[in-house]
């Protein structure tokens, strides 16, 4: 990575701003009304030597997730990390860190969907008590403690179990990091769950920590 953003780079924006450029993004990609921006050779020349994205979106790796699309954004405006279920390891909060702590991006969305495969095969080794083979494996373990949890809460479901798993994401980064902890507490960071329905195209806000109202 070689960017060099200024160290004023989204001071301006709060993450109110951010969420709400995303939201309406979200309105538009739902109605059909998208417009595409940031996405001509003027913007990618723009962006040549430096980047400010207004978001961090750190989601599912299913193909019918791109974050781009479904918030109606372009060149530069978000950053995206992407792993199946959105799981954490040490990549991703590598990549959190330089996002907040180098790009000083004022939102972390943690993006999860309704009908997850990842998900899906987590409570199923979860109620069979077998867990698959290769690295696989490693995927179900990182899962499994968002489908304990949400059996605890009496969801046996897998779409609930999605929405517990991403509320789970949100509070796992902010404390396995400590330059996003550290800039959620000071303010200039967000972090929310967010949910997509694959049929319909809306996202549900689920918990949320640091200065963003839902």
């Amino acid at each position: 990575m070689t960017d060099t953003p200024t160290e004023d780079a989204n001071a301006t924006l709060t993450p109110d701003q951010a969420w709400q450029a995303l939201k309406d993004g979200n309105a538009r990609f739902v109605s059909g009304q998208v417009t595409h921006p940031h996405q001509n050779a003027a913007r990618r020349q723009e962006l040549a030597t430096s980047q400010e994205p207004i978001a961090i979106i750190f989601g599912c790796a299913d193909s019918r997730l791109a974050a781009e699309i479904i918030f109606d954004v372009g060149l530069g405006d978000v950053f995206v990390i992407r792993t199946a279920g959105q799981v954490i390891d040490d990549a991703v909060l590598g990549s959190l860190e330089f996002g907040v702590g180098v790009l000083n991006i004022p939102l972390i969305v943690v993006l999860g969907h309704d009908s997850c495969g990842a998900v899906t095969t987590a409570v199923e080794s979860y109620e069979s008590g077998t867990v698959p083979g290769g690295f696989l494996r490693s995927l179900v373990e990182r899962i499994t403690p968002s489908v304990m949890a949400a059996r605890q809460a009496g969801i046996t479901d897998v779409d609930g179990t999605v929405l517990e798993h991403t509320d789970q994401m949100v509070h796992r980064l902010v404390d396995s990091n400590r330059v996003v902890a550290e800039a959620v507490e000071a303010g200039r960071t967000a972090v929310m769950a967010l949910t997509y329905s694959l049929a319909d195209g809306t996202v549900q806000v689920g918990d949320t920590l640091g200065p963003v109202t839902a």
